[in-house]
């Protein structure tokens, strides 16, 4: 078939869909965000709740937060605190009441004292983060798109529902300091750049960064000068907000540290399985067109080419290549450190990929744990068939390029072991 003949069909293919110029791709097929059904971890306690299956608790101080946690199974040492003003819920957030986060592998939950909602941030392994309210008096959860997406669909994110972790200059009130910029926080962050308008507890080793500080500006607002909150030498969030609002008196910035691994890890899976879905839809209107058969498997040159490149970024991520390393050792609280850890499966040798360094990065083994979670494995097969297959390459020294010049072969063999002994779609790859 000549080539502007097929072209020529694509383009009437394509055309048939019937896109609105104006909606943002995620709105488009195939995804259809906000009027697809959702498959993430809230949607069965939904069920469980409406069925009278199971029911949320109310505390005096906390309202459903301790349930909410519980039937989500997400730690309550996972708290962190934010004082900056960078939430629906900011009128209520100040120094005084922070908003405390709470996360898990697949499920981010966001609480202000006196607030009138929990937030809760689930992951879909295709249409991405979905974003719900709990109502305080009702119980009750509601799904939100249009609210949430006005700061969680826009290019902070990478124009996809997604996950956003902020760095601030916040002022005497939690309000951000605009003109002077602000820092979306990832693993690829360094760590003078992390962490404003937030506190962290504990020991972080004297290295430098922006936590437990107030800014005020001065001559055009782009350095403006930082008074800590704390005396010096003291993290002890008592002195500053009244803690028994909220489940434990910590901010843990080991929780801090996977909180920002993880949020970028997720948007990054939604941006591939995007990509795929996209890729695969086109290929089969062009197919349909041209009478032809759509193969399991088998791909066109181009529709291989751009799974790649929505895959690839994902890839170099779940191995944190570009990783920012620790300037200093960051003391951790036993109890955030011993339940992270003990939620993944460990190989004859007890290693695992939850297995903390904590000294020059985050793990001691350069794979995501995420590799092995529900939120990868309900990815689109040929996503993971792509990923898998490069993680195992870059592992077994078959690929020694650039991005993964910071994997040192014994890093690589450590790694590439424990996931053929914890991950059985490892062990076939050759």
């Amino acid at each position: 078939m000549k080539f502007s003949r097929w072209i020529g069909i694509l383009t009437i293919a394509l055309g048939a869909v019937g896109v609105r110029a104006d909606d943002p791709l995620y709105e488009q097929a195939p995804i259809n965000y906000s009027n697809a059904t959702p498959h993430d971890p809230v949607v069965p306690l939904q069920h469980a709740i409406d069925q009278s299956k199971t029911k949320l608790t109310s505390s005096d101080r906390q309202g459903y937060l301790e349930s909410l946690l519980k039937d989500l199974k997400i730690p309550v040492s996972s708290q962190t605190l934010v004082f900056s003003k960078t939430s629906f819920q900011r009128t209520r957030i100040s120094p005084k009441n922070p908003r405390a986060l709470y996360f898990n592998d697949d499920t981010y939950v966001g609480f202000v004292p006196g607030g009138d909602v929990i937030e809760i941030a689930s992951t879909d392994p295709t249409l991405g983060t979905i974003f719900y309210t709990l109502d305080q008096r009702t119980s009750k959860i509601t799904r939100q798109t249009e609210s949430c997406l006005q700061c969680h669909g826009e290019s902070m994110t990478h124009d996809i529902p997604g996950l956003l972790v902020r760095s601030v200059y916040p002022d005497s009130d939690g309000e951000p300091i605009l003109p002077a910029g602000t820092f979306v926080t990832t693993q690829e962050s360094p760590l003078k750049e992390r962490w404003g308008g937030w506190y962290v507890s504990g020991a972080v080793g004297g290295a430098l960064n922006m936590a437990n500080k107030l800014f005020q500006a001065h001559d055009g607002q782009q350095d403006p000068d930082a008074a800590p909150i704390f005396k010096e030498g003291s993290t002890d969030l008592g002195e500053k907000i009244d803690t028994s609002a909220y489940l434990t008196p910590r901010s843990d910035p080991v929780a801090l540290l996977v909180l920002a691994h993880q949020t970028e890890a997720h948007n990054r899976m939604t941006q591939a399985a995007y990509g795929t879905l996209r890729a695969l839809r086109d290929e089969k209107i062009l197919n349909d067109a041209l009478g032809e058969p759509t193969k399991p498997g088998e791909h066109s040159d181009s529709i291989s080419s751009r799974i790649k490149s929505s895959c690839e970024p994902l890839v170099e991520y779940l191995l944190f290549s570009n990783e920012a390393p620790l300037p200093a050792p960051i003391a951790d609280d036993p109890a955030f450190t011993t339940e992270f850890a003990a939620k993944g499966p460990r190989d004859a040798k007890g290693r695992s990929l939850r297995d903390f360094d904590l000294k020059t990065r985050i793990f001691r083994y350069p794979c995501s744990y995420l590799i092995e979670s529900q939120s990868f494995e309900g990815l689109p097969d040929e996503t993971k068939t792509y990923v898998r297959r490069r993680v195992f390459e870059v592992l077994s020294d078959k690929d020694t390029s650039k991005p993964f010049a910071n994997l040192s072969a014994q890093d690589r063999a450590d790694t590439l072991d424990i996931l053929r002994q914890t991950d059985p779609a490892f062990r076939d790859l050759h």
